[in-house]
C-alpha cells in the first residue's frame, strides 16, 4: 500500500512556492518514476534540473523537492495568475508519473494541504537572503509540549528536553525537523522512567495517545488525520477499578446494592463513559463482599499480632421484622500503642430477647476472629439478666481466663446509663420543659415573630450569644441546649408580651428558676457524655473525672431539702448509683494506671463520696489491683511473635517463635521450672506495682498520652504495662460519637433487612474499615490528553 501526501506552500512574501511530495510505502517497494517527465515539468519554471532522489527503505520515506530535501523557492511574480496552476501542474505531472506504478487513485491525491502567508511583497535583492529571513512560526499545539520543552544547543540545532525525567531527543537540525513520534512514544509508552515509576505506583495502565485515529461516520470510513490540537483531559479506562470504585461508593456511603439498576444511575454513568457495561445486583453484591473480605484480611493479620487481650462490645439494634441484629466492635491496643476501635462482626438473632442472644453473637465472633483466651471484657448496651450473664461466663471460662474471678468481665455501656438518667430527669420536670417547648417554638415558626423577639433583645441589650432552636427529642442534649439558651434570654421573653399581644404563655419566674435548676444536673450528665464524643479514642482513665463527681454530686442533691431537686435528683441518683456499683472497680483501676494521679485520686475522690467510710472502699480497690497484678504475674503468656518482639526490642523473626531447634517448653521438659522461676520471683515481681505506686506524680497537663508514656517504661514495668495495656482498652461505651445522646434505640431498616446476613455484615463492617483509611493524593492517574 502507497499513499501520497502532497504539502503546497505558496509565499507571496518572498514570491515563491515550495512543493513537498511525501510517498509512504507499505510494505517498501522501489520508487521508479519518470524521471523526464518531472524534470521537464521543472525545467518550465526553472532551468536547473534536479534529482530525484530514490526512496530510503529504512525510513519508507521518499520526498521528492528541489534540490533534493530542501526545495529551492521559484520566483515568481506576486499577482501571476499562473501560482497556482503551476502547483496544480506539478500534482499532475506526479499523479501521472506514480500512478502506473503505485496504482493510486485520484482520491489518493485530495490528501493536500495549501497553506499562504500573505504578506507585502520585498525588493529583488533581499531574495538572495530568502533562506536566512525568520520565517512566522506557528504555535506548537501538540501534545507533547506539555511534557517536553525545546532547549537551544547552538549551531541551529535544537533538542526537545523532557520535564519528567530531564532526557533530550533530536529535534530539529537547521531547517530540517525531526518531528515528534519519538517524543510521543516517550510519554505514552513508558519508556520514560519517571512516567512508568508512577505507572506502577498507580497500578493503572494509561492509555497512549495515537498519532493517527481514524472512524466511521454514518458507515462510511473517514479517512486518517491528525490532530493538530490538544483536546480535554482524559484519564485511563479500567472497567475493573470501575467496578472496585463503585462498590466502594457503596459501602461507604450506604447506597443500597440496586442503585447499580436505577435507570437514572445507568444513564449518568453512561454519559460519563459509554464503554462501561453496568454490573448487575449479583456482580455489585459480589464486589462489595470481595472488598469486605480483601480488608478482612488485612485487618486478621493486625489482630494476630497484637500483644494484649481484646475488649468486645456488643450493641443490639431492634427491627421491624422482630429480628435483633448484634454488633460487635472489637478495642484493641497494637505493638506500637495504638489504641484500635473495629467493628468485627453482625450477627443476626432471631430471638433477640433470649438469654442466650449475647453469648452465642460472642462465640461466633470468637471463632470467627481466632481469639478463643484473648478476650478480657465485655461491654453492652442494655441490662442483662442473672441467666444471660451465666451463660456469657460458663462460655468464656472453658477457653478464656478470667480476671479477678469474672468481675471485669460484663459491664454497661456509660452512654446508654447517662441518657437512661437524663430522659428520667426530663420525664420528672415534662411539664417545665413543656412550657419552655411551646415559647421558643412560638419564636421559631414565624418570621415576624423572630423578628420582633431579636429586635427586643436589641433593645434590652441583653449580652447572651446563645441562639434559640427547637430540640430534637430523639437526642437529649438538643433539650438541654434548647433549655440553657431559653434560659440565658428570659428577660426577652418575659417583656415579649408587651410587644406582641398574641403572645400570652410566657413562663412564670418560679419556672425559670427550676429551668436552671434542671440545666445545672444536665450538665453534669452532659459533660460526662462529651468525653465520649472525642475525635479520638479514649482511653479508659479519663472517665473516672466524670463519674466520680457526678455521683458526689447527685448524692449530696438527694439529702438537700428542696422538694423539686429531690423529686428530679432521687431517680438520677438510684440510676446511676447501679452504674457506680458495677464500674466503680475498672474506673478506679484504669486511673490508677494514669501516673499523673495513681492511687491518690482514688482516696481523694472516695474521701468526698464516702466519708469515714472511704478507707474500706480504698482497701477494696488496692486488693483488687494487687490481686489483679499477681495473676498477670502467673499468667502464662503465649509466644506470639508480638510478644517476642517486645521482649528482644525489635522485630519478630518467624523462626524465633518456637526457638532455634523446634521445640517448645513442654518438649523440652521446662514447665515446672518456669513455676519456680515465677514462684520465687513473685516477691520481686509484686514489688513492680508497689514502686510504680511510691513513685511521685507527674505534672497534670492537659494533653497527656498516657498510652505513650506506658510504651517508653514498658522495660522498666515489664509485667505493670501488660496490665496497663489491657486495662486501658476498656470501652465503656458501646456506641459511636455520632449516637451517644440518643435516647431510642437503634432501629435496622427494612431494606438491610431484606439482604442476605452475610451480605449486611460485609456492608457495615467494611465501611467501618474503609473510613479509617488515610487518603493518599499521590496516587493520581497518570493523565493523557487526546481526542476521543
Amino acid at each position: 500500500m502507497t499513499i501520497l501526501l502532497c504539502n503546497i506552500k505558496l509565499d507571496l512574501k518572498v514570491q515563491s512556492i515550495s512543493i513537498y511530495f511525501f510517498f509512504f510505502s507499505l510494505p517498501p517497494s522501489p520508487l521508479s518514476l519518470d524521471r523526464n517527465l518531472i524534470a521537464s515539468k521543472k525545467s518550465q519554471l526553472c532551468p536547473t534540473p534536479f534529482p530525484v532522489p530514490h526512496p530510503n527503505p529504512k525510513n519508507q520515506l521518499v520526498q521528492l523537492g528541489f534540490s533534493g530535501s530542501s526545495p529551492i523557492p521559484l520566483r515568481l511574480s506576486p499577482r501571476n495568475p499562473r501560482s497556482i496552476a503551476v502547483a496544480e501542474e506539478w500534482i499532475s505531472a506526479v499523479r501521472c508519473c506514480t500512478t502506473p506504478y503505485f496504482g493510486l487513485a485520484d482520491s489518493d491525491f485530495s490528501r493536500l494541504h495549501f497553506s499562504s502567508e500573505m504578506s507585502t511583497p520585498i525588493e529583488n535583492n533581499e531574495l538572495a537572503n530568502v533562506e536566512t529571513q525568520p520565517n512566522k512560526r506557528r504555535k506548537k499545539k501538540s501534545i507533547v509540549w506539555e511534557h517536553f520543552t525545546i532547549e537551544h544547543v547552538g549551531g541551529g540545532c535544537r533538542r526537545a528536553s523532557c520535564k519528567q525525567c530531564k532526557q533530550s531527543f533530536a529535534y530539529s537540525t537547521g531547517s530540517k525537523v525531526a518531528g515528534t513520534s519519538h517524543l510521543k512514544r516517550h510519554i505514552a509508552k513508558g519508556t520514560c522512567h519517571v512516567v512508568l515509576r508512577n505507572q506502577e505506583r498507580n497500578q493503572l495502565t494509561p492509555y497512549s495517545a495515537p498519532g493517527k485515529i481514524s472512524g466511521t461516520v454514518n458507515g462510511i470510513d473517514t479517512p486518517k488525520r491528525r490532530y493538530r490540537t490538544a483536546g480535554p483531559p482524559y484519564f485511563g479506562f479500567d472497567p475493573d477499578l470501575c467496578r472496585h470504585e463503585i462498590a466502594r461508593m457503596i459501602i461507604m456511603h450506604d447506597y443500597p446494592l440496586h442503585i447499580v439498576e436505577h435507570p437514572g444511575f445507568i444513564a449518568f454513568v453512561q454519559s460519563l463513559q459509554p464503554r462501561f457495561d453496568m454490573v448487575s445486583f449479583n456482580a455489585v453484591q459480589g464486589d462489595c463482599v470481595a472488598t469486605y473480605l480483601r480488608e478482612k484480611q488485612g485487618l486478621q493479620r493486625l489482630i494476630e499480632g497484637i500483644p494484649g487481650r481484646i475488649c468486645l462490645t456488643l450493641d443490639l439494634w431492634t427491627s421491624s421484622h422482630t429480628l435483633g441484629y448484634v454488633f460487635l466492635t472489637g478495642h484493641f491496643i497494637d505493638i506500637d500503642w495504638k489504641l484500635h476501635r473495629k467493628t468485627l462482626n453482625v450477627v443476626m438473632e432471631p430471638y433477640p430477647e433470649s438469654d442466650a442472644a449475647f453469648s452465642h453473637a460472642v462465640a461466633a465472633c470468637l471463632s470467627d476472629w481466632s481469639m478463643e483466651g484473648r478476650l478480657f471484657t465485655l461491654t453492652i448496651n442494655q441490662p442483662l439478666s442473672e441467666a444471660a450473664i451465666d451463660n456469657l461466663r460458663a462460655l468464656l471460662s472453658i477457653k478464656n481466663p478470667l480476671m479477678l474471678n469474672g468481675q471485669l468481665l460484663v459491664g454497661d455501656c456509660l452512654a446508654r446509663t447517662l441518657s437512661s438518667i437524663a430522659q428520667e430527669a426530663l420525664r420528672v420536670a415534662h411539664d417545665i420543659v413543656k412550657k419552655i417547648r411551646d415559647s421558643v417554638k412560638y419564636v421559631k415558626t414565624s418570621e415576624s415573630h423572630e423578628e420582633q423577639f431579636l429586635e427586643l433583645k436589641q433593645q434590652l441589650q441583653v449580652p447572651s450569644t446563645k441562639t434559640l432552636v427547637l430540640d430534637d427529642q430523639t437526642r437529649w442534649n438538643t433539650t438541654y441546649e434548647m433549655l440553657i439558651a431559653a434560659s440565658d434570654l428570659k428577660e426577652v421573653f418575659s417583656c415579649l408580651d408587651t410587644s406582641d399581644p398574641d403572645y400570652k404563655e410566657a413562663p412564670s419566674m418560679e419556672v425559670w428558676k427550676q429551668v436552671e435548676t434542671l440545666c445545672t444536673f444536665l450538665k453534669l450528665l452532659f459533660d460526662a457524655a462529651s468525653t465520649l464524643t472525642a475525635p479520638t479514642i479514649p482511653t479508659t482513665n479519663r472517665f473516672f473525672h466524670e463519674a466520680w463527681k457526678l455521683q458526689l454530686e447527685l448524692a449530696r442533691a438527694v439529702q438537700g431539702e428542696d422538694p423539686f431537686i429531690s423529686n428530679i435528683t432521687k431517680p438520677m441518683q438510684e440510676k446511676f448509683d447501679k452504674y457506680w456499683k458495677d464500674c466503680c472497680l475498672v474506673l478506679a483501676i484504669a486511673v490508677i494506671m494514669d501516673p499523673r494521679f495513681k492511687m491518690k485520686l482514688v482516696e481523694f475522690s472516695f474521701t468526698k463520696i464516702y466519708g469515714n467510710d472511704a478507707a474500706t472502699y480504698v482497701k477494696l480497690v488496692d486488693d483488687g489491683i494487687h490481686e489483679l497484678f499477681l495473676e498477670y504475674v502467673a499468667l502464662p503468656l503465649p509466644l506470639t511473635p508480638a510478644y517476642m518482639a517486645e521482649a528482644s526490642g525489635g522485630n519478630p523473626k518467624p523462626d524465633d517463635a518456637q526457638g532455634g531447634s523446634g521445640l517448645i517448653n513442654d518438649e523440652l521438659g521446662l514447665t515446672d521450672f518456669d513455676m519456680y522461676i515465677m514462684e520465687t520471683t513473685s516477691q520481686q515481681s509484686r514489688s513492680e506495682l508497689d514502686e510504680y505506686l511510691q513513685e511521685s506524680l507527674l505534672p497534670r497537663v492537659h494533653e497527656f498520652d498516657v498510652l505513650g508514656w506506658w510504651k517508653l517504661n514498658k522495660t522498666k514495668y515489664p509485667t505493670l504495662s501488660k496490665m496497663a495495656r489491657d486495662i486501658l482498652t476498656i470501652p465503656l461505651c458501646t456506641l459511636g460519637p455520632e449516637s451517644v445522646f440518643d435516647t431510642v434505640r437503634k432501629e435496622m431498616d427494612s431494606y438491610r433487612c431484606s439482604l442476605r446476613p452475610e451480605t449486611l455484615e460485609a456492608l457495615v463492617c467494611a465501611k467501618d474499615w474503609l473510613k479509617d483509611e488515610p487518603v493518599d493524593t499521590s496516587k493520581a492517574l497518570v493523565k493523557m490528553e487526546f481526542p476521543i
